[in-house]
């Protein structure tokens, strides 16, 4: 493993905390930007994100914490974004820092509103980052399972193999374990479009559909993120594998995915608005199901499990009404 080469990672919330941890255990220091200072100078003291993750302590002698992005950019050869999709362009909007000749690896599950382009293709074209210094870190892991030192596992996909190499070397460990992939398109749809799965699984959960409904829901998620993926990008993948299917699984049942907690809220009658107030993460999928409805306008994929979300998250169309109608689309 190089010990040149250096790393940042872009974010505060929890997804951005486990990812630190994990550079942590392989890196001599690493650049942290966060947006918020108070949460930097609270690490600074105490040596934790006060907000996410807290039980996780850091060792301040590793952390180069900034509230400058382009501090971190320059800092590092290897940078992962780890912030919400709906929140890039924002943070984008600060950059002076040069990209040229840098790695930048998504660890962003959704689409980007402005462009309705995953991450990886956003920073290909409105950066102009070839898709060789682009990768994607995918589940299924939750920053929680991260915190608590819970064997997990990565899936660092990126069109230059070395590259991937030295992503998965610098974020294994003891309890997490890392392989690599050459998808970098399908590793990255999947990990946007099963954010949307899950709140369908939460609308269920919260409507009163018991175990048996929520087998057979993921069983034509899988299959409907498999037409979806293939319209979008066709190559030899098999959907079966933990960054397609382990992922969705995870996001699907866990008491740890936010886009299933966002969507138990919904089916229980909780408006969009009230149930995004009242959770302190961004659920993902909530934007998510507006790109990829939009997008499948143009690709024609059958679908009916996303049609369903969109129609209660944007046309206010009542759950229970409309999740009735999908019980009869799905086998």
């Amino acid at each position: 493993m190089s010990q040149k080469l250096k790393f940042a990672v872009i974010g505060g919330g929890s997804w951005a905390t486990a990812i630190a941890k994990m550079l942590c255990v392989n890196c001599d220091e690493i650049a942290w930007y966060m947006r918020n200072e108070d949460a930097i100078d609270h690490l600074k003291v105490h040596h934790h994100n006060p907000n996410y993750l807290s039980s996780v302590e850091f060792n301040p002698k590793k952390l180069r914490l900034t509230s400058n992005i382009n501090e971190a950019i320059e800092f590092a050869d290897y940078i992962i974004f780890a912030i919400p999709s709906a929140f890039l362009n924002e943070e984008m909007g600060k950059l002076t820092a040069s990209l040229e000749d840098k790695v930048i690896f998504s660890a962003i599950k959704g689409i980007v509103p402005e462009t309705s382009l995953i991450v990886g293709e956003h920073f290909n074209k409105q950066y102009d980052i070839p898709f060789e210094n682009i990768g994607v870190i995918t589940g299924p892991c939750h920053a929680e399972e991260v915190a608590l030192e819970r064997l997990s596992y990565l899936t660092i996909a990126c069109g230059d193999n070395k590259k991937a190499k030295i992503m998965a070397s610098h974020l294994q460990s003891d309890y997490i374990k890392t392989k690599i992939s050459d998808d970098i398109i399908g590793t990255e749809y999947a990990a946007m479009l099963k954010n949307i799965y899950a709140i369908a699984a939460g609308i269920a959960h919260g409507l009163g559909y018991g175990d048996n409904f929520q087998s057979v829901l993921m069983s034509n998620s899988i299959r409907e993120m498999k037409k979806f993926i293939r319209k979008v990008h066709k190559m030899k993948r098999n959907i079966n594998n933990s960054a397609y299917l382990g992922d969705l699984l995870v996001t699907g049942y866990s008491v740890f995915s936010r886009n299933r907690m966002f969507g138990n809220m919904i089916g229980k009658g909780y408006t969009v608005k009230s149930a995004q107030m009242e959770m302190n993460m961004v659920a993902e999928g909530y934007y998510a199901a507006k790109s990829a409805h939009r997008l499948n306008e143009k690709l024609e994929a059958k679908t009916p499990i996303i049609d369903a979300v969109f129609e209660v998250l944007y046309e206010g169309k009542e759950a229970r009404k409309v999740f009735k109608k999908l019980t009869e689309k799905l086998d």
